[in-house]
């Protein structure tokens, strides 16, 4: 047996040229199609199961301390929070949304932050890509901060009050009343598939070679990334690849303004996460997204369905980094289970 080519050493970066994301899709087989179903039913049904059981845990952890009944914990909850901040739609889709969103995003991108810029042991043996931004270029770090800033204080908001009338225009439920936790955990399920294919498809289109080196190459600037560069992009991918897919969901369904702002903290923290450069124990596996970064024409989604469907996964499948590509359920780092295979001289 051949062994595997390591990963595409940090440092000398592959150019863009060739690949998937410069022609046509592949044109998806029956098996193919099977397999993305499948893959689909796995990735889908794990997280479901996962928010089932951090969903019951919570809430009797919740009612036992506050002495509210479970039936009715989190509804309690949200009355009181509107006795405080008011009802009025508009303060809660766009100032609450800004304000829920950013203590999620900056507390956890500035906590990687902090990571990347100490480098305690404990953490940095979960590196992806061994010996990167060590240290960070403070230079290039200042030009992300400034982008990011950017990107959520100016462009956010405009679409955030953008999005507002379009959900007005809509239809909006009734703020008081939360909806079922089952018909929250459907219209999640609706809203991870509504930006797996919006995210997907847009990005496939950003590494098109017409466009790559006016818009998208700014954000493949750093091939080993950190959690922040999740949001280091030209506007016109912000509004369209970060902002757009995991607005459509809420937009298409109705959903209340709590579901609304579940949804965003999960997809705020899975693209931090996938951007952090490290594999801790018990997140998400960011190996995928990783990948992109070092090889630019692979793994363009978000779950891998598309990915899987089209093909554009097939180099991250065929290397030792799709081995790693799983939950850490223990310390050991992956890069120790799943060492790199050296090509032979």
């Amino acid at each position: 047996m051949k062994p595997k080519s390591d990963i595409h050493q940090p440092g000398h970066p592959r150019q863009p040229g060739h690949g998937h994301g410069h022609g046509q899709l592949s044109k998806p087989s029956l098996v193919d199609v099977k397999g993305a179903v499948l893959k689909a039913c796995f990735v889908i049904g794990s997280a479901a199961l996962v928010i089932i059981c951090l969903r019951n845990s919570l809430t009797w952890h919740v009612a036992s301390i506050w002495g509210f009944a479970r039936e009715y914990v989190w509804q309690n909850i949200w009355d009181k929070l509107l006795d405080t901040v008011g009802e009025d739609p508009f303060t809660l889709m766009f100032y609450g949304t800004f304000c829920v969103t950013s203590m999620v995003y900056w507390t956890v991108g500035l906590t990687f932050m902090y990571f990347d810029l100490t480098l305690p042991d404990w953490i940095r043996q979960y590196k992806i890509q061994p010996s990167t931004n060590e240290p960070l270029d403070r230079a290039k770090l200042k030009k992300l901060v400034l982008v990011v800033l950017f990107n959520w204080t100016v462009l956010f908001p405009v679409f955030n009050y953008c999005m507002f009338f379009l959900h007005e225009w809509r239809g909006m439920p009734d703020m008081r009343v939360l909806p079922s936790f089952h018909r929250v955990l459907v219209e999640l399920i609706i809203c991870v598939l509504v930006e797996e294919v919006m995210f997907y498809y847009s990005h496939w289109l950003l590494h098109n070679k017409r466009v790559y080196k006016y818009i998208h190459k700014q954000h493949h600037e750093w091939t080993a990334s950190v959690s922040l560069t999740s949001l280091y992009s030209h506007p016109v991918e912000h509004i369209f690849s970060n902002l757009l897919p995991p607005a459509m969901g809420p937009l298409l369904l109705g959903s209340h303004i709590s579901t609304s702002w579940l949804w965003f903290c999960m997809a705020l923290t899975s693209a931090l996460n996938s951007h952090s450069g490290y594999h801790l124990p018990f997140f998400p596996s960011p190996e995928a997204h990783d990948f992109h970064h070092l090889k630019f024409n692979q793994c363009y989604g978000v779950l891998g369905i598309l990915d899987y469907l089209h093909g554009t996964d097939k180099m991250f499948r065929a290397s030792t980094a799709y081995e790693r590509h799983i939950m850490l359920l223990g310390s050991t780092p992956l890069r120790e289970t799943f060492p790199d295979v050296k090509k032979e001289l």
